[in-house]
């Protein structure tokens, strides 16, 4: 995948939007034959050129034009490095496409761009995702976000490295109790890097989240207000620190990239961390186990879901051709093909049926599970995405000094909602 991860879009684009709704465009619309043209901008999960998302959407789209005479779809796959700054650039001058694939979806929402989901999904293909998806596409009460694809955390254990150090590996992990034991004991057996926590600008908003989940904390309350230094997230955060003073963690967790933590694992350097299905196929033949995340009291098992995004814009009028080729790429045969093609995860109660009864596809089963009630990044505020740059490349430092670091990205976070 060309990502490492599922990811927000950057920031920025909202005062674009506002000029869309006043900027002429297009690029779609009707001939004289009656036959519809309607545009189709997504993003390509290829990696370096290799199997790129092209030739999936062009099979789809192949069947679904044989199926739809009178409705064509133009397709543009643009690499996600470049899909923000093209997208931008495309709404600015009011030529946005018809539907969108991307990261996320809440400054289009927020600006009246785009068709309710109800408006472009028949009643069978809305009820078919899973429903805390749906919900995570939601802003103040009406869905704009199609969910496309999704992922999921869980904690992952090196089972050779806990038997060098005297631990049973089938022996769950349930609190942060367990937690100090087991790396403690990995210390003491010369295990490099205990217990990995990756705070680098990479996923440093996806980990600290992960570990405020285990605490009953998180970014925001229920009524959408930031809480990013509330008591339980500075809590979560000094315990980090205690793992760290204790050489347990790596030594400058800020300055550690999950990447860079993954190729740690696969190498046999590092006794547990929090992982994703991405890691699957660099751990073939690794005996590892895939666990619930364990918490700091063993009473919840909360975990981090993620995903990207499908959207319809009003402008080029074309919500009966929009609705026609989402009903049929999100058939079940579609969704899994896609998925078992980049490793993630489906957002269909269908197609997550299918791939648990696959053979094949055991090692996503455990993801599965957990996927249903998993929490989802504030997707839903524009603000999400300007406040989780600023915690990318901030929040490490909260292993130093757990209050003044969540303080300040406080009042960042407050002030971007002004």
């Amino acid at each position: 995948m060309n990502r490492r991860s599922l990811v927000l879009p950057a920031a920025g684009l909202t005062a674009a939007l506002a000029l869309s709704a006043c900027s002429s465009g297009g690029g779609s619309g009707s001939s004289a034959d009656g036959t519809t043209t309607i545009r189709f901008v997504a993003a390509d999960y290829g990696s370096n050129g290799q199997n790129p998302t092209q030739a999936y959407w062009q099979g789809v789209i192949s069947a679904f034009e044989q199926q739809h005479p009178k409705i064509k779809v133009d397709l543009q796959v643009i690499n996600w490095n470049d899909l923000d700054t093209q997208v931008k650039t495309m709404v600015q001058n009011g030529n946005q496409p018809d539907i969108l694939q991307t990261g996320g979806y809440a400054d289009f929402a927020k600006n009246g761009l785009l068709y309710p989901a109800t408006d472009v999904l028949s009643g069978a293909t809305q009820q078919d995702f899973i429903p805390a998806m749906s919900r995570a596409g939601e802003q103040e009460g009406t869905q704009y976000g199609i969910p496309f694809v999704s992922s999921a955390r869980m904690f992952l254990v090196n089972n050779a490295l806990f038997r060098k150090a005297g631990l049973d590996p089938a022996k769950p992990l349930k609190t942060w109790d367990d937690i100090t034991a087991a790396a403690t004991a990995l210390k003491k057996a010369g295990v490099e890097v205990p217990l990995g926590v990756p705070l680098g600008k990479e996923e440093a908003q996806g980990e600290s989240f992960i570990w405020m989940l285990e605490n009953h904390g998180g970014y925001q309350d229920a009524s959408g207000h930031y809480t990013v230094n509330s008591q339980a997230n500075i809590d979560t955060f000094t315990q980090l620190k205690t793992w760290v003073d204790a050489g347990l963690t790596e030594q400058s967790p800020a300055a550690v990239n999950r990447t860079d933590l993954q190729k740690d694992f696969a190498s046999g350097k590092v006794g547990m961390e929090n992982g994703f299905p991405g890691q699957l196929a660099d751990l073939k033949g690794m005996d590892v186990t895939w666990a619930a995340m364990p918490s700091k009291d063993g009473a919840t098992n909360a975990t981090l879901g993620v995903g990207d995004w499908v959207m319809a814009f009003k402008k080029g009028g074309h919500k009966d051709q929009i609705k026609a080729f989402l009903d049929f790429a999100y058939g079940k045969d579609n969704t899994v093909k896609f998925e078992k093609e980049y490793n993630l995860l489906p957002v269909t109660q269908s197609a997550a049926a299918a791939l648990q009864a696959d053979p094949e596809e055991k090692a996503l089963v455990p993801f599965l599970k957990i996927l249903p009630t998993a929490s989802f990044y504030p997707l839903s505020d524009p603000t999400w995405p300007g406040v989780s740059a600023q915690i990318k490349t901030q929040i490490g430092s909260a292993v130093s000094d757990p209050k003044k670091a969540l303080d300040a990205l406080q009042q960042a976070a407050q002030q971007a909602g002004q």
